[in-house]
């Protein structure tokens, strides 16, 4: 389903189901059960063609039709869930005739007004011959800034420069260089390739800078890199293929700067591409794009930063109060009127440094009076999609384009962001089981599962620059997001206009409809909340998220029959009867429960068939209720190590998360079960203690990409495990709390887990070939080695061999022998080093420093951040030589040119 189809794309799959299904309709009704089908399909078509388009273009009565449209597919798929859950569950012929009957005067009248939206549109139809007003791209505007308008540009393109002008292998053998500028919509991609141009185009024989943009024509390009470069053409006649013969002859033999902005796609910059010929004499191009995938196939990415604090107040100030301070002639760095200081901060916070945000912000604030009230009203206005003046309006024009430019199925995921407070940070996995559950992602790919694709729609959106990443710390992987607030700005005005989220707040409300489809609370008083849970407003909701900051108390939701998504996560659901009602929400996807204060599920939540999502985590839960193992379309469960899951978890045979499953002796027979869960990819399992049984169940486990297995203190077992091999697709996997592994496993090898990312693991016995192999896994990017060499009577240490572990950035060696030496090239992404070694009765090792101390390498980290060691000094070990080592690791440490954060001590 899709915003811009409505819910059609299901309507018309459920149509066919209806129409095939042996649900005994009533005579005719099949027919016009097909008709139905064909007009729908019709009308998706249409409508899909009408979403291209943005909507300062469309007709209006093509806008009205539109809506109407998407709005009754809403209500067509309500009704037939109804039907088809209610004939599902209904006892006796008088009772299913009955249901039948209602369902023909469904389907009936559902054709009539099919009918009537169509025969609408047509009546009111205007000559489409009328022409539209013409639109001037506001991007236009920042080709012809003047320099002296331009703030924070000097230092960026100096940069730039420098990179253009060093020499690499690619650039030598091409006698040329190529870097493409990339950042989000807004950033200044265009200003600061046009300011490189300026500076430094006389060094070339010619020059010539041409915008691509997301609908190019690219005969008319190549005539304008002509025109530009100052080549006469005559040619009118010209084909794309004679036009790209004629530029490679003309730039053969010159030193050539061009400049390629606003590239969409990267099979257009391919045919640019073939127009500009590597040569002996050199050559500069510069391109600008939004999309990171582009950049880097198109040449070396260099990722345009936002303004810093101190350049984002001048340009606001130089906006507003003028370029200079009346009493020093020097640039505003500081608000001339001290109490609007704070407010223009907080402004400054949302706009991020993006300059075209800060202008926008600038042209608003220009309008108001000069107090603090006026300005947090415009402070507040952002992010609501509320706001229209006429700045903000070409704001969102320009990063609307980037909106457009999205295929339909990624549009409605990003729409669905705006449910989202702002400055809310976004759990990546949590984001992708709400979309499921709303069914905007459909498994295209065979062997690929819709939570996988989930993740490539989340990917993408942020190679479009559509979602800010976080990363995380120690791995550096992303596993959430931010929304910009201009964005945001852009997305809620978009589903306030389609009535697809309602947000309702003390500070707005942009739903404009009585009927609210989907529902986010924020920050809402008692007042809001009434308004927004009435029967009438609620009973056609397909999403309700409730933030905890927005109620005090959780009201009834029994009236959201066709209720997909329902997150309440710490929210307060501690009263009695805060769930009664949870029974009856038959068409239940998505369920957030966590940190709800609860100790208990309702029964019937076995009647939540259609349930995906079971997130419990946070509450004090014992058991969950039997009826759980009857979501057989269950496919994420997520509970505390607290809470025990009943006997019967094998029926869940769609279950691809499984999260904290604790087994104890009460529960020991599920261990023979979780074979039977083929489709599983995450797993997260506590045990009292080591259960060889487990093995068995793991084998069955091919699909698993993610496995966490903890076995009670004092229960560890050791050389359990080494009968089990880690599936191909293995990305995370952590064992060291479970058990030892007598020697690395053969499995863990370049070749056989490629995909292997982050890896906790306790090898007994450890030799320098195996350590070598670890640091050949293509993709490991956190490593936690736990050895046992000590007891073993393995007293040699390591050496970290020059271009080993390239994506690593946390590492802890855990009771390795000193010393562990780290050559120049290991570890060139290492972020994180803990260290915990030993030393015994020997002393020395390691290699001496000029110092006389020892030195493990420390300085050929570039990356490093943070050490933390801790210095264990066995029975009998020299105690001077491990002092000496600990005032070593402090010196590297602090003589380290990235000055990591350091704790190093002594453990006796």
């Amino acid at each position: 389903m899709e915003i811009v189809t409505g819910a059609l794309p299901s309507v018309i799959e459920k149509l066919a189901g209806l129409a095939a299904g042996e649900y005994n309709l009533q005579k005719g009704l099949k027919g016009e059960i097909r008709f139905l089908q064909s007009e729908l399909e019709s009308m998706k078509g249409a409508l899909e063609k009408v979403s291209s388009t943005p909507g300062d273009r469309l007709d209006i009565q093509d806008k009205i039709w539109a809506r109407d449209l998407r709005e009754l597919s809403y209500d067509i798929e309500d009704g037939i869930d109804t039907f088809m859950k209610f004939i599902d569950r209904s006892v006796g012929l008088y009772r299913k005739a009955k249901i039948r009957h209602g369902m023909a005067t469904e389907i009936r009248d559902i054709k009539t007004r099919v009918e009537e939206v169509a025969k609408r549109h047509g009546r009111y139809k205007i000559n489409s011959d009328v022409a539209m007003p013409v639109m001037i791209d506001p991007r236009l505007f920042s080709q012809y800034t003047e320099a002296k308008e331009l703030v924070g540009i000097d230092e960026a393109r100096d940069e730039l420069i420098k990179i253009l002008e060093e020499e690499n292998e690619v650039s030598m053998q091409q006698h040329g260089k190529i870097v493409s500028i990339v950042g989000f919509g807004g950033l200044g991609k265009t200003t600061l390739a046009k300011a490189v141009y300026e500076k430094i185009r006389a060094r070339f024989d010619c020059c010539a800078f041409v915008s691509v943009s997301q609908t190019p024509n690219l005969k008319k390009l190549f005539k304008g890199l002509l025109c530009d470069l100052g080549k006469k053409n005559n040619e009118e006649t010209l084909d794309e293929s004679r036009l790209i013969k004629v530029l490679r002859e003309f730039l053969q033999e010159k030193r050539y700067f061009i400049v390629i902005d606003d590239i969409w796609d990267i099979s257009v910059w391919k045919m640019i591409r073939c127009a500009l010929p590597d040569n002996d004499v050199g050559y500069t191009i510069i391109t600008t794009t939004r999309n990171y995938d582009v950049a880097e196939r198109a040449g070396g990415a260099y990722k345009l930063k936002p303004l810093s604090l101190n350049n984002s107040r001048k340009l606001l100030y130089r906006r507003i109060f003028g370029s200079k301070n009346k009493d020093n002639n020097e640039d505003r760095e500081k608000c001339p009127e001290e109490e609007l200081a704070e407010v223009s901060d907080r402004i400054l916070k949302k706009c991020s440094g993006v300059p075209l945000a800060i202008i926008t912000m600038a042209s608003l604030l220009a309008c108001k009076a000069r107090n603090k009230i006026d300005w947090y009203e415009v402070y507040n206005s952002v992010g609501t999609g509320l706001e229209n003046n006429l700045d903000v309006k070409n704001m969102r024009k320009i990063l609307s384009f980037s909106y457009y430019e999205l295929p339909c199925h990624l549009r409605t995921c990003l729409l669905y962001l705006s449910i989202f407070p702002e400055d809310f940070e976004i759990d990546k996995d949590h984001l992708i089981r709400m979309w499921i559950a709303e069914g905007f992602i459909q498994s295209e790919k065979q062997g690929k599962s819709v939570f996988e694709l989930g993740e490539s729609y989340f990917n993408v959106l942020i190679n479009r620059s559509m979602i800010q990443p976080i990363h995380n710390s120690s791995t550096g992987m992303v596993n959430s997001c931010r929304v910009h607030d201009m964005v945001l700005d852009l997305i809620r005005s978009l589903s306030s206009e389609e009535n697809f989220i309602a947000v309702l707040s003390d500070m707005d409300s942009t739903s404009p409809s009585s009927t609210i489809r989907r529902l986010s609370l924020q920050n809402g008083n008692s007042h809001v909340v009434a308004h927004a849970t009435t029967r009438s407003l609620l009973q056609h909701a397909r999403s309700v998220v409730i933030f905890p900051s927005a109620v005090a108390q959780v009201p009834a939701l029994g009236s959201c029959r066709v209720l997909r998504v329902l997150d309440l996560c710490e929210c307060d659901l501690s009263q009695a009867n805060s769930l009664k009602y949870l029974g009856n929400l038959y068409q239940l996807r998505y369920l957030g429960l966590c940190e709800t204060s609860i100790s208990q599920l309702p029964g019937e939540i076995g009647n939540l068939q259609f349930l995906q999502t079971l997130d419990v985590r946070g509450n004090t839960i014992s058991w969950l209720p039997s009826g759980v193992v009857q979501l057989t379309n269950l496919m994420f469960l997520y509970i505390d190590g607290s809470t025990k899951v009943p006997n019967g978890i094998g029926n869940l045979t769609c279950l691809e998360q499984l999260s904290q499953l604790r087994i104890d002796g009460s529960t020991i027979n599920i261990v023979e079960e979780l074979g039977q869960l083929t489709e599983l990819r995450q797993l997260d399992i506590i045990l009292d203690e080591w259960n060889d049984k487990l093995l068995e169940g793991l084998r069955m486990l091919q699909k698993i990409q993610k496995l966490y297995i903890l076995v009670h203190p004092g229960q560890r077992s050791i050389g359990g495990l080494d009968a089990w091999v880690a599936p191909r697709h293995i990305r995370d996997l952590c064992t060291v709390y479970s058990g030892w592994f007598s020697t690395l496993p053969a499995w863990v090898n370049p070749s056989l887990v490629p995909d292997l990312t982050r890896l906790k693991i306790a090898v007994r016995e450890l030799h320098q070939v195996d350590l070598d192999i670890l640091g050949r896994l293509p993709a490991l990017r956190s490593l936690l080695l736990e050895v046992d060499n000590k007891n073993l009577g393995i007293l040699q240490g390591f050496v970290v061999g020059a271009g080993s572990f390239p994506c690593l950035v946390s590492c802890w060696f855990s009771r390795f022998v000193w010393p562990v030496v780290f050559q120049q090239g290991a570890m060139p992404r290492l972020r994180e080093l803990l260290l915990w070694l030993l030393f015994y009765v020997r002393e020395g090792g390691g290699i001496a420093s000029s110092d006389g101390g020892l030195d493990l390498g420390l300085g050929n980290l570039p990356s490093l951040q943070r050490v933390r060691a801790k210095l264990i000094r066995c029975e009998g070990a020299n105690k001077e030589a491990v002092e000496q080592a600990k005032a070593a690791l402090t010196l590297a440490a602090r003589m380290h040119p990235n000055h990591p954060n350091h704790d190093i001590n002594i453990q006796i």
